[in-house]
């Protein structure tokens, strides 16, 4: 999807952490996420391979028909736009994970500091500590227990 850099810059990137969260009613993270969310103003983007990594996630844990159902919202980009990471951007977050072999980041969590950093994404709403560790960005929620 394309977006103005104007509005990308005034965004909220959501990790696979968030929307694990959100779909796993039992996860100690629900209510935090939920919560967040449901006083959140700001638009909400995600790219193709978080919305790949959620899928998977969910349908490993909690089965195909949750995968499916929150894979439909997921896809519905009019709730949140979907950013293409690049081949430009690839190869940047292939950069950064071999650069930080003493970090444990994924490299789905590279090309999510990578896009974050080359479109200027100032905030991410993850539960994933990476995105404090990696600390170029103001992740949301700020008082969450991870």
């Amino acid at each position: 999807m394309r977006l103005a850099s104007r509005l990308l810059q005034a965004s909220l990137f959501v990790d696979t952490s968030a929307f694990y969260a959100l779909a796993d009613q039992s996860d100690r993270l629900h209510s935090s996420a939920k919560g967040f969310l449901e006083s959140n103003t700001s638009l909400l983007i995600t790219s193709n391979l978080v919305v790949y990594e959620t899928i998977t996630l969910i349908r490993m844990r909690l089965g195909h028909a949750a995968a499916v159902q929150f894979g439909r919202s997921l896809f519905d980009e009019a709730l949140t736009p979907v950013l293409r990471v690049t081949p430009s951007e690839e190869r940047r977050a292939w950069d950064l994970f071999q650069r930080y072999h003493d970090k444990r980041f994924s490299f789905v969590d590279c090309t999510s500091f990578t896009l974050m950093q080359h479109r200027r994404i100032p905030a991410v709403f993850a539960f994933d500590r990476d995105f404090r560790r990696f600390g170029h960005w103001i992740v949301y929620p700020i008082d969450a227990d991870v």
